[in-house]
C-alpha cells in the first residue's frame, strides 16, 4: 500500500486548546525574566507595556521643569537626576519609565508639549557592564554611535536638503511636501531621486552650505563632500561614521565634533535641543578611580556649562543621569571637587527642581501593574473584573513578598501563571494560593530572579558607607 494513503491510528483531539486559553489569555503576561531590552520585540519587556499611571508624578516633574521650559531661557535646567530612593535593589522600573520618557520625546519631538517652544530629539543611552565607558571620551564614542543607530542624523539631512531644495527648485519642494516625513527622509538622501527629477547635486550642496549655522562646520564636514568639485557627491551617515573614525583622533576634536560641529548642524536641521538619557549611570563611575571620577565630572561641567563649545553656550544637550540609591554617595565627591554640583548639585539640602526621585512602588501602583499586564493579552478585552485571575488581596500579598520591586512582582506573577495553567483544583489566585506555591517563602537568589539588567545587584547602602 502507498504509503502516501496511509494514516495513523491516533488522531489530534479536536477540541485542543492553547495553553493559556482556559485562563483567557493568548499568552502569559508576564515577563519569564523580567529586565528591560530596549531592542527586543516582546512588548513584555522592550517597554511597550507600561502603565504611566505608576509615575506619574515623576512623569509630571519632568514635563513641568524640562520639556516644557523653552530651550531659549538662559536658565532652563541642563542636567538632570533621576534617583532611585529604594536600597533593595534594581528592578523598581527606571529604565522601563526612561524608554517611555525617550518614547515620548520622539513622538512629535517635545512640539506640542512645549507649545511649539522646543523642537528636541532624544538619544537613550545604556551603557555596557564591565568599565567600558568609563571615560568621558568613550562615552562619546557611545552618544555617537547612538545617533548613528536613532537614525537623527538622516533625518536632519534630509531637513538640510529640504530647505536647500526650495531654494534650488520650488516646484519640486510643493510637490514633495505633500508626502509623508518617511518618504521625504527616503527621496532626499537618495542621489537616485535627484537624477530622476533631473536636480543638479552641486546646486544642493552649494545652497545647502548658505543655511545659517552649517557655513562654521567648513567645507571638509561630510555634508559638503565634495563641495567644490564639478560632482559633489550625496554625503550619507556612513560618512559621517567614517569621518568620525578617520579624522576624529584626540579626545579633544572628539568634543569639538559632538559639542560644536554636531549642534551647529542639528540647529541648522531646526532642532533646538537634545536630551540624552543616560540609563544605569552607575556602569560609569563604578569602574573609575578617585581621579578618574573628577576628570569625569569636569569635562561633564566644561562641555555642559562652562566651556567655549557651543553646547555649554547655548545648551542644547539636556542630560538626565538614572542614579541607583547608593550612586550619589560614590560620586558626590568628585562632583564637589569638579565645581559640577556648584551647577547642579547631587545632594541639594531642599527638594530641587532638576532632581526626580523614584519612590518604591505601593499596593494600588502592583494593581495597576499586574492589571497593565493582564489587559494586553486578554482575548476578551470586555471582562468585567480586569484583574482576574488574581485576587486583590493577593496581588496585595506578593507585593509584600516582593518588595514592592517591580522586577520581583512581574516575575513572581509569571510564576503564578504557570502554576495555576497546570493547577486542576483551583482557577484564581488567592492568598491561599500563593501561600501553597513552594517559591512563596524563597529569596530572591533561590527562586531565580533576575535582575533588570541580568546583573547581580548589591548593597549600595553598604558599599557607599565603606
Amino acid at each position: 500500500m502507498s504509503k502516501l494513503l496511509s494514516r495513523p491510528s491516533q488522531t489530534l483531539l479536536p477540541d485542543a486548546k492553547a495553553r493559556y486559553e482556559n485562563l483567557g489569555f493568548t499568552d502569559n503576561p508576564f515577563p519569564a525574566q523580567p529586565a528591560v531590552d530596549k531592542d527586543s520585540q516582546d512588548p513584555r519587556i522592550n517597554g511597550d507595556i507600561y502603565e504611566i499611571e505608576i509615575r506619574r508624578k515623576e512623569l509630571q516633574k519632568i514635563n513641568n521643569n524640562f520639556l516644557k521650559v523653552p530651550q531659549s531661557n538662559p536658565n532652563h535646567l541642563r542636567l538632570g537626576y533621576i534617583i532611585d530612593t529604594s536600597y533593595i535593589g534594581r528592578g523598581n522600573g527606571k529604565s522601563a519609565f526612561l524608554i517611555n520618557l525617550h518614547e515620548q520625546i520622539g513622538k512629535d519631538y517635545c512640539f506640542d508639549i512645549s507649545s511649539h517652544a522646543n523642537k528636541c530629539f532624544s538619544l537613550y543611552i545604556a551603557p555596557e557592564p564591565g568599565g567600558r565607558c568609563k571615560t568621558f571620551p568613550l562615552l562619546m564614542d557611545l552618544i555617537f554611535s547612538t545617533m548613528i543607530s536613532s537614525e537623527i542624523l538622516d533625518v536632519c539631512l534630509a531637513t538640510i536638503r529640504l530647505e536647500a531644495l526650495n531654494k534650488v527648485n520650488s516646484a519640486k519642494f510643493q510637490e514633495i511636501i505633500q508626502r509623508d516625513d518617511a518618504d521625504i527622509i527616503k527621496f532626499l538622501n537618495n542621489p537616485k531621486w535627484y537624477e530622476e527629477n533631473a536636480i543638479q547635486m552641486s546646486d544642493i550642496v552649494a545652497a545647502a552650505y548658505t543655511i545659517p549655522n552649517l557655513s562654521e562646520l567648513g567645507e571638509n564636514f561630510p555634508l559638503f563632500l565634495g563641495k567644490n568639485t564639478l560632482s559633489p557627491e550625496l554625503s550619507t551617515v556612513d560618512d559621517f561614521k567614517e569621518y568620525y573614525k578617520t579624522f576624529i583622533k584626540k579626545p579633544s576634536d572628539k568634543l569639538d565634533f559632538i559639542f560644536s560641529k554636531l549642534v551647529y548642524f542639528f540647529e541648522s536641521a531646526g532642532f533646538n535641543g537634545a536630551y540624552i538619557l543616560i540609563d544605569n549611570f552607575e556602569r560609569i563611575p563604578d569602574f573609575q578611580s578617585g581621579r578618574q571620577k573628577k576628570d569625569f565630572a569636569s569635562e561633564l561641567r566644561t562641555c555642559f556649562f562652562d566651556g567655549f563649545y557651543r553646547n555649554a553656550k547655548i545648551g542644547f544637550y539636556n542630560v538626565f543621569l538614572v542614579l541607583h540609591a547608593g550612586v550619589p554617595g560614590l560620586i558626590s565627591e568628585a562632583w564637589s571637587e569638579s565645581g559640577l554640583d556648584n551647577r547642579a548639585p547631587i545632594n541639594p539640602k531642599t527638594e530641587s527642581n532638576h532632581i526626580v526621585l523614584f519612590e518604591k512602588l505601593s499596593k494600588e501602583h502592583a494593581i495597576l501593574l499586574i492589571r497593565k499586564y493582564l489587559d494586553e493579552y486578554r482575548i476578551k478585552k470586555s471582562v468585567v473584573n480586569k484583574l482576574l485571575p488574581f485576587t486583590e488581596e493577593a496581588i496585595s500579598y506578593i507585593s509584600q513578598l516582593s518588595e514592592y520591586n517591580a522586577s520581583k512582582i512581574l516575575k513572581f506573577a509569571y510564576e503564578l501563571i504557570e502554576k495555576l495553567v497546570e493547577s486542576s483544583d483551583s482557577e484564581i489566585i488567592d492568598k491561599a494560593f500563593v501561600e501553597k506555591q513552594e517559591f512563596h517563602h524563597t529569596t530572591d537568589s533561590d527562586r531565580g530572579v533576575p535582575t533588570i539588567d541580568e546583573v547581580q545587584s548589591e548593597d549600595l547602602l553598604k558599599k557607599v558607607q565603606g
